[in-house]
């Protein structure tokens, strides 16, 4: 073979230790030269073009006391207006003015509106001059060491918002650091081999490295999300270590015929080495789609995530012909290496029964999928509040304790940003806005010291992820704003969320259109058949349907939301475009080990059926192996707190376990069957050429 991944594997090979010291302190400079950088992750949630964010510009730009982020404080006990609960609740509000960054808090007592009318809750918001992103992470710690006294005079306390949220931390990833453990058995139960399963871990690992490294160094010169580096860390081990599990068994499949080590290097990278690279941009190509959602943090967090799974691929392809070489027979299981003649390769005579029965395979499996599916019609989008939080957190307390006292609305405020205001206007816009019937309590407008911009805060009568909330923004924005002749922007965590999953819902036709459209044109570079592209894209989607039927069940449901230990919620936009990007890219890699194999197989000559029969056999036990890799790290993200990740990684197992049953056993075989040669351009191959799968 003289490709170039093949002279690489003979340039490594022959200098094993030198190649594999180098990778090492190529790895420990760029490591060290990311953290000498000081670069941060860091979350900028700017969405461009939605209303709630001009609402928010404009506050930070007319009215920066009103634009940092705010913690609130609900307080509850018997008869609180009274002299020892109001004296205790006003010493402590007070300490609270004095803490970093607090530049205003509203005394219950002396603030309408905020003391129930039974006298038994009341609450206090805390406004900080810095977003929660720029807050730091102490500012939740000070509140809860000037609270602490209030219970043992009898006063309980809950404490929400945002400053509260990004402080909570989920503790040990036990359920990460289990998946990984079962994705290392596995390994090793297919390689047979200590040494083989160590060097493929290695390479992976070190793969990840390289994939941070360059992350940190991206973070030290630009914004890089927050999420990135666990969506990374999750596509990272998956992919990575399928991609190590493939050049391991392709060595090993490449000694038994009798190859000499370095020999047998260069063959695997030719050709397992080559899939990996090819599955790799593949998936960074269909997660590179979420840069045409328009959201920015989106795009950036997928983008990160496929250079990770990329420099996985490209650290396999330079470390382990090297690690390969060095090992010689040793990659072998022990009674494997005294062999003194190759092994005769064996070819399944066997074909699958899905070939066989073609029809009934694809409607049997058809029918499966469409029934893990069909939820999906009621997916709903939206953002979890602290109302699908579990009940011992303080923000669900907060939450169910105000909308107790004071009605659901109370948890959602509206927030309205007028500009150029003129007090007959402003009258007029409170008065639109207070004949809502949806609407619960209207504030007062309060002006900025240049008395160019106010501020109304609107509280409505249902909760934050209430149908009837949206309806009123919308009405609000269609109606009332311009009844009242002002210029006027709607925004708040409410209206945000709103705005964001109409937005999401309205560029995934472009965004699917993409991701599609760019893996079609790969594939065919890939295969030059049409056929082939066409009918890898359709069993794309339909692990992807079935993902997102999991997904919808999982949270939607009371049942699905109880197996997992969580409260019903919707399902936050980001993941059906997270999954949609990562599961095209990561169902195509088995696409591309399956088919490759069927066209190798093709091309010396023999008949169609005989082709898929011999492919199945040759590549069923390692896509399976690969597929419950992948699905271990993912149901180990699964435990993760952070809903976006708990979905995501709930939702790409689901896709995987499909995938890899379905679709591989099933589906696959018979739609290949049911075309036959037309698969395939018309002209054969003169002789076996390099492929792109791995045994």
């Amino acid at each position: 073979m003289t490709s170039p991944l093949s002279r690489l594997a003979l340039l490594v090979g022959r200098r094993p230790r030198a190649a594999t010291l180098t990778v090492i302190a190529v790895l420990v400079a760029l490591l060290a030269g990311a953290v000498l950088a000081g670069g941060s992750f860091k979350d900028d949630f700017t969405v461009p073009g939605i209303e709630s964010q001009k609402a928010q510009d404009t506050l930070e730009q007319r009215f920066p006391a009103q634009s940092g982020t705010q913690a609130t404080l609900v307080f509850t006990g018997k008869a609180l207006d009274r002299s020892g609960g109001k004296q205790r609740i006003g010493t402590v509000l007070a300490t609270i003015g004095r803490q970093p960054h607090v530049v205003a808090v509203e005394d219950p007592f002396k603030t309408p509106d905020r003391l129930a009318k039974d006298g038994r809750t009341a609450y206090a918001t805390v406004s900080y001059d810095q977003t929660a992103t720029d807050l730091d992470s102490k500012a939740r710690e000070r509140l809860e060491q000037a609270t602490a006294g209030l219970p043992k005079a009898g006063i309980a306390v809950a404490m929400s918002g945002e400053p509260i949220d990004g402080a909570a931390t989920g503790g040990f990833p036990i359920g990460e650091v289990i998946g990984l453990v079962i994705a290392v058995l596995l390994m090793l139960a297919v390689l047979r081999n200590l040494r083989a399963t160590r060097n493929a871990l290695g390479a992976a690992f070190a793969g990840i490295g390289f994939g941070f490294a360059a992350l940190m160094w991206a973070a030290a010169a630009t914004e890089v999300p927050g999420l990135a580096p666990t969506l990374a860390g999750m596509l990272g081990l998956g992919a990575g270590i399928d991609y190590a599990l493939l050049m391991a068994a392709r060595q090993q499949e490449e000694l038994r015929a009798g190859r000499s080590p370095i020999e047998a290097a260069q063959r695997t990278n030719a050709t397992a080495g080559h899939s990996a690279l090819t599955a790799a941009s593949i998936v960074l190509v269909s997660i590179s789609g979420l840069l045409v959602t328009g959201i920015p943090f989106v795009g950036r967090a997928g983008v990160a995530a496929g250079l990770v799974v990329l420099a996985c691929a490209i650290v396999c392809v330079v470390l382990l012909p090297a690690r390969f070489a060095k090992a010689g027979e040793k990659l072998l299981p022990r009674k494997e290496r005294k062999a003194n003649a190759p092994a005769t390769p064996t070819r399944s005579s066997r074909a699958p029964w899905a070939t066989k029965r073609p029809v009934l395979a694809l409607l049997a499996a058809g029918a499966v999928t469409v029934a893990l599916a069909a939820p999906a019609a009621g997916l709903e989008l939206g953002q979890p509040d602290d109302r699908n939080l579990t009940p011992d957190t303080t923000q669900r307390q907060a939450y169910d304790r105000l909308a107790e006292g004071f009605g659901p609305g109370v948890n959602g405020p509206l927030v309205v940003a007028v500009t150029s205001p003129d007090r007959k206007a402003l009258d007029r816009l409170t008065k639109e806005i207070a004949s809502d019937p949806e609407v619960a309590d209207v504030s007062k407008p309060t002006l900025n010291p240049a008395r160019d911009t106010a501020v109304i805060t609107v509280t409505p009568k249902h909760g934050p992820q209430d149908a009837q909330t949206r309806a009123l923004v919308d009405r609000l924005r269609t109606e009332a704003i311009p009844a009242a002749g002002v210029t006027a922007y709607i925004g708040g965590r409410t209206a945000r969320f709103g705005d964001e999953a109409e937005k999401i819902a309205s560029r995934i036709p472009l965004f699917a259109g993409a991701v599609v459209g760019l893996s079609l044109l790969l594939l065919l570079a890939a295969f030059r058949s049409w056929r082939i592209s066409v009918l890898s894209a359709v069993f794309n989607l339909a692990s992807i349907a079935a993902a997102y039927g999991v997904v919808t069940l999982a949270f939607q449901t009371a049942t699905g939301a109880s197996l997992l230990g969580v409260e019903q919620q919707p399902v936050v936009p980001y993941v059906p475009l997270f999954m949609f990007a990562i599961l095209f890219g990561l169902s195509t890699d088995y696409n591309v080990f399956l088919l490759s194999r069927v066209r190798e197989e093709w091309d010396r000559h023999a008949g169609h059926r005989e082709a898929i029969a011999a492919a199945s056999a040759g590549t069923r036990k390692i896509i399976t192996a690969a597929g419950g890799i992948m699905i271990a790290v993912f149901l180990g993200f699964a435990t993760d707190p952070d809903p976006v990740i708990k979905m995501t990684g709930i939702g790409l197992a689901t896709a995987v376990l499909v995938d890899v049953t379905l679709v591989r056993l099933l589906m696959a075989p018979a739609a290949l069957t049911l075309l036959g040669d037309r698969l395939w351009p018309r002209r054969r191959a003169a002789a076996p050429r390099p492929v792109l799968a791995a045994d």
